[in-house]
């Protein structure tokens, strides 16, 4: 696998990344194990290699080495980890989902980043395993490469000062079969809509309107104080 040439990585089985990689669609499809069991268990492992991080920089009481690792683990980060890392590459999945834009899906990309790191534990061990991390996920988080933050709806709220401000989001479209419909949905603020965003679930629409709006915002591609007047 080119991936783990890449990575300098020597495979004891190779199995496991091909499992790492395979969607529940394809798996389906193929008759083969999907990547959920591998997942669940780098799941553990990013958790435990983050919190460690987390604990020897030294920088952190408790409570703010939580909210840390919530920002640093999230879909969106984990979305993140995988793109710069090119596992949109590898992923394997069933046609049906390959039609519907499964290769673009945060939560499929975000699984697995936790899935190959799952992978690796197993086949590597956890020396290898953190080594993987230490050079690939903290040069993004030391350098500020990623976009951790993942409460648009609040930071709107926050930035708009909207005490006396009424916000609404509204879902303006559903597409797509019911195993993996896309929403569609827009905020308002005082009637007058400043974002649209689009996600696999109807909160993530929400979330997305509401950074669009934010976007917009700050780039000043909208009057936004002659609205908030």
């Amino acid at each position: 696998m080119e991936l783990l040439d890449k990575l300098k990585i020597k495979p004891n089985n190779l199995s496991l990344y091909e499992t790492a990689f395979s969607h529940t669609s394809y798996a389906n499809e193929h008759n083969t194990q999907s990547y959920e069991r591998l997942e669940f268990l780098g799941d553990a492992v990013l958790e435990l290699l983050m919190s460690e991080y987390l604990y020897n920089s030294n920088k952190y009481d408790e409570g703010e080495m939580t909210k840390k690792r919530a920002h640093y683990v999230c879909e969106t980060a984990l979305w993140e980890y995988s793109l710069k890392l090119g596992l949109d590459n590898y992923l394997k999945l069933g046609n049906g989902e390959l039609e519907n834009g499964g290769k673009q899906s945060k939560a499929i990309l975000s699984d697995i980043f936790e899935s190959f790191l799952g992978a690796l534990y197993l086949d590597q061990g956890f020396k290898t395993a953190e080594k993987f991390f230490k050079e690939n996920v903290v040069p993004l988080i030391e350098n500020h490469e990623v976009d951790f933050f993942d409460d648009y709806k609040s930071a709107l709220q926050e930035y708009a000062q909207t005490d006396r401000k009424s916000i609404e989001y509204r879902v303006i479209s559903e597409t797509g079969p019911a195993h993996h419909k896309e929403f569609t949905a827009e905020v308002s603020i005082d009637g007058i809509v400043f974002g649209t965003g689009t996600a696999h679930s109807k909160k993530g629409a929400e979330q997305e309107a509401a950074k669009d709006a934010l976007t917009k915002a700050q780039k000043g591609s909208v009057s936004w104080e002659e609205h908030m007047k």
